[in-house]
């Protein structure tokens, strides 16, 4: 009898689409932050400041991960403050590759309408 594994019954058994592109809102003074201006040359200072991401988790699981440090990263660790599901709902659920386009598309999106972004890689 052929052995299983737990990653091949896995993948059977969870839908290949799982994966979801997310937005987090920043403290503004994230705006002030060296990286971030030089990234956001075109910034509008009336909208918000924001982390766009990927996961496999769902987005409320991955945001509170950033909030506890675990798989962090630093500047919604610090200055995340609240998931903005109104700009990202619409996107998810999505396969793996799809996500990991998507969010490279969402930031460059939200960065062309005037939002400071981070994230997106």
């Amino acid at each position: 009898m052929k052995r299983r594994t737990f990653r091949a019954l896995r993948s059977r058994l969870e839908p290949a689409q799982h994966h979801s592109v997310y937005v987090v809102l920043l403290d503004p003074s994230v705006a002030r932050l060296r990286k971030v201006r030089l990234e956001n040359p075109a910034r509008d200072p009336s909208k918000p400041c924001v982390y766009v991401g990927m996961t496999g988790l769902p987005p409320e699981e991955r945001f509170a991960n950033h909030k506890a440090g675990i798989k962090a990263s630093s500047v919604v660790e610090r200055h995340g403050i609240e998931l903005l599901p109104e700009l990202y709902e619409h996107l998810n659920p999505m396969p793996f590759q799809a996500a990991v386009e998507m969010e490279k598309d969402l930031a460059e999106d939200l960065r062309r309408l005037g939002y400071t972004v981070t994230g997106g890689h």
